[in-house]
């Protein structure tokens, strides 16, 4: 089986307040990991599906995602923020960001990883070790322990 996220998949450091360029930044690592076949496909796929609703969550997440006839496999990237980007939610900026990216045909798969992200993101714990985590490998360690279903 594939895994889900990997290092590479991780970018601890988004120095942007746009959550555009976020999104690009990261996807260009889905991207260059062989991911996404087409950069600017994947992210119309993304723009459209933001602009249905707003995929930011309460607690500082966003949560960027869309199936996509550019994604070879389910992936997930992750990015960190210390100022916060607006993904739209209610009580400000998210400082943890989920990329996730599914295949076009991959219904079940997307809402599997949506569903245990988002239960995973209900325990504080899980987001403190996110915001501390010092690297990328202990990221995609975590996310993986954490979020993949077994």
């Amino acid at each position: 089986m594939t895994e889900l996220i990997t290092a590479d998949f991780v970018e601890l450091e988004l120095s942007t307040d746009d959550r555009h360029t976020a999104t690009r930044t990261l996807a260009g690592r889905l991207f260059k990991g062989g991911r996404v076949t087409d950069l600017d496909g994947f992210l119309a796929d993304v723009r459209e599906r933001e602009e249905q609703m707003p995929t930011g969550l309460p607690g500082g997440i966003g949560i960027p995602h869309a199936k996509s006839a550019y994604v070879t496999v389910p992936t997930l990237a992750f990015g960190r923020s210390a100022d916060g980007i607006d993904f739209g939610a209610d009580d400000g900026p998210a400082h943890l960001i989920f990329l996730i990216a599914a295949p076009a045909g991959g219904d079940s798969e997307h809402l599997q990883v949506l569903a245990a992200l988002a239960r995973r993101l209900i325990n504080q714990e899980f987001k403190d070790a996110l915001l501390s985590a010092p690297d990328a490998a202990t990221v995609a360690d975590i996310v993986a322990r954490e979020v993949v279903p077994s």
